[in-house]
This record gives structure tokens, sequence and C-alpha cells, in this order.
């Protein structure tokens, strides 16, 4: 299961540093490590041939020798990218309204943790003491603490886990009293789907559907037997 975490601040608050030095911290010791970033401004493309291009076309593929990127014309949310991402840890800086994950804080004053906690912080990090909250200042520290504590939920809101939504859950795990594999969406009994290896949340009726239509269809064939079934399709 990927783990994941967000690190949330106002601006200038020091999330692009710290993610930097958490993931290169993460990579000298062998993890792959994805990041994502939410931003109030637009992607970067002023003065480039990918904005005249974005202009009659879209979407916009760029490719070189050494990347790739897709701009999108429209808003994508960041769990329909992740089956576009292989990594052992994925890092988001931003992402306040996220409810699916953990978060650390990266805060100015003791206010803004108020203002950002939403029941989801494991710690907070720099000089600022917030009650009931661990403070973190090692990036080795918090490298660990995101091993043991991080995840990432379906983000559906299914239901599924017998909690109103994923806040719910995502709150319990945070203090201890729930675990990831709670998770119905994403821990199915009887189907598991991948997409380039990432698991695809399903919710408990959806799984029932495919599950029973698949079974249906393959009923008429010769050979078929209850039992498990393997499919691949390779796309």
């Amino acid at each position: 299961m990927l783990k994941a975490i967000s690190i949330v601040g106002f601006k200038k608050s020091g999330k692009t540093t710290l993610l930097t030095q958490l993931a290169e911290h993460l990579k000298s010791r062998g993890i792959k490590v994805a990041a994502a970033k939410f931003s109030h401004h637009g992607l970067d493309k002023n003065d480039t041939d990918t904005k005249k291009i974005a202009q009659v076309a879209a979407p916009v593929i760029g490719l070189t020798q050494n990347e790739a990127a897709i701009f999108w014309p429209e808003k994508k949310y960041l769990l329909d990218l992740l089956p576009l991402v292989s990594a052992d840890i994925l890092l988001v800086e931003g992402g306040k309204s996220l409810t699916w994950l953990p978060r650390i804080l990266v805060l100015k004053s003791e206010q803004e943790a108020r203002e950002m906690d939403n029941g989801l912080a494991l710690a907070t990090w720099g000089e600022i003491e917030v009650p009931g909250l661990p403070r973190i200042n090692s990036i080795a520290e918090l490298a660990e603490l995101v091993l043991n504590k991080g995840f990432a939920l379906a983000g559906i809101d299914c239901g599924s886990c017998n909690r109103p939504d994923c806040l719910h859950l995502t709150r319990e795990i945070v203090q201890g009293q729930a675990t990831p594999k709670e998770c119905s969406a994403k821990n199915t009994k009887k189907m598991s789907i991948t997409v380039n290896g990432h698991k695809l949340a399903l919710n408990t009726f959806v799984e029932r559907i495919i599950t029973k239509s698949i079974m249906g269809m393959l009923s008429e064939l010769k050979g078929y037997a209850p039992g498990k079934i393997n499919i691949e399709i390779d796309g």
C-alpha cells in the first residue's frame, strides 16, 4: 500500500524546502519517492511553445529525452492521477482540503495549527509548540514518522468502512483508534484491480456488481468452474 503524507502551511512557511529535504533523505535510503504540489497559480508555461500549442489544442503532451508531462485544460484530482505514479511514498505539498491522508503542519504561529489541523496532523515541524502534537525538527525523525504512520485512503467517501466519509476514518487512524486496513474500498474481499501496479479503490457496491457480472459471463464458457479467477489485460 502506498504511504503518503501532506505537508501543509501558509505561504512562505518553508513547505517546499521541507519536502525536498525529506525526499532527498528518503531517496538516499533507497525509497522511491513521488511528489505532488498544490498551487493557487497556474502551471508555469509562460513564453513557451507549450503555451502556444495549448491555445489551440488540449490536452498537450510534452516529451523530451529525459522527461514527460501532460497539461490538461481542466481540473484533475490527485487520486485520479495516482495510477500514473510508481512510488513507495507520496509527499504532497499543500492540499489543505485533502481528507484521506495525514499531514505535517509547518507553522509560523500556534493559531495556524487550529486553522489547519482538522484532526489530521501527526506532528508539527519547526520551532512552534502546539499542545497535543509532537514537534519534530529532525529530517531523519520525520522520515521515520512518514514510514511508520504515512498512509492514503481511497478518498471516495463510499461509507463502506461504516464511517460517514474518509475524513472520519483518517482522523481515527491518526489518533491510533483505527488502521488503514479498515478502508474497505482499498481492501476489497473478493476482487482486486490494479493498473500499472496501483490498486484501484472499489466500494463494496461496485465490487459486487463487477464480480457478479464477470462471474455471470464466465459461467457461459466451457471449462469454467467456481474458484479464484485471474484475468490479465494488457492495455
